[in-house]
């Protein structure tokens, strides 16, 4: 079970490893990015019923601050110029500031990563975390278990911005948001 954290390059590896999956949830994004303790409260039951084990499952972080940044610059894109949830009248570090917010406006309500992949009982809820920066491994990991060569495609790529946040932000934001850097420091740390 590969779990879509958005921002992460996993519609490529979905597009890729489709061909060989038994099943596969693209839609709607609600499904299609369905969180770890989503899935194991409500999904897992009827999936592993049916496959008579259970899955094992993976997923991929992004280092924060660029996790972020992807996601700022894919709501700059011109298809939603103009709607709620663009980020073009703002600038990054707004996008952050509002990102941290106990109700963010529309432009930043893009969830965690932590919360995505953690779990009531566990810091991380999947099997098999990879990092973002190597894909390559992930790739790898899965060619291993379908015994098949995987060719990504570039898809859902925001487009390219310089961004940098002040300082004393991201201070505030590794403060405020710490489990988000915890869990990248202890993947890094894995590696």
């Amino acid at each position: 079970m590969l779990f879509s954290v958005p921002k992460t390059g996993t519609t490529a590896l979905e597009a890729a490893a489709l061909p060989y999956a038994s099943a596969a949830i693209l839609d709607p994004p609600g499904m299609k990015h369905v969180s770890v303790s989503r899935y194991k409260a409500q999904l897992a039951p009827f999936f592993e019923a049916r496959g008579k084990q259970p899955h094992e499952t993976m997923a991929i972080m992004r280092e924060p601050i660029d996790w972020l940044g992807s996601w700022y610059r894919y709501r700059r894109r011109d298809q939603i110029r103009g709607k709620p949830n663009s980020t073009a009248d703002v600038s990054f570090a707004e996008f952050v500031e509002a990102w941290l917010l106990d109700t963010p406006p529309a432009f930043a309500q893009i969830g965690a990563q932590a919360r995505f992949l953690g779990t009531d009982t566990a810091q991380i809820g999947v099997d098999h975390l990879f990092r973002y920066d190597q894909m390559d491994r992930a790739v790898a990991f899965l060619e291993q278990r379908l015994g098949v060569s995987l060719q990504l495609e570039r898809r859902n790529v925001s487009p390219s911005l310089p961004l940098e946040l002040p300082k004393g932000l991201e201070a505030r934001l590794r403060a405020e948001r710490p489990e988000e850097f915890a869990l990248w420091e202890a993947l890094c740390a894995r590696l």
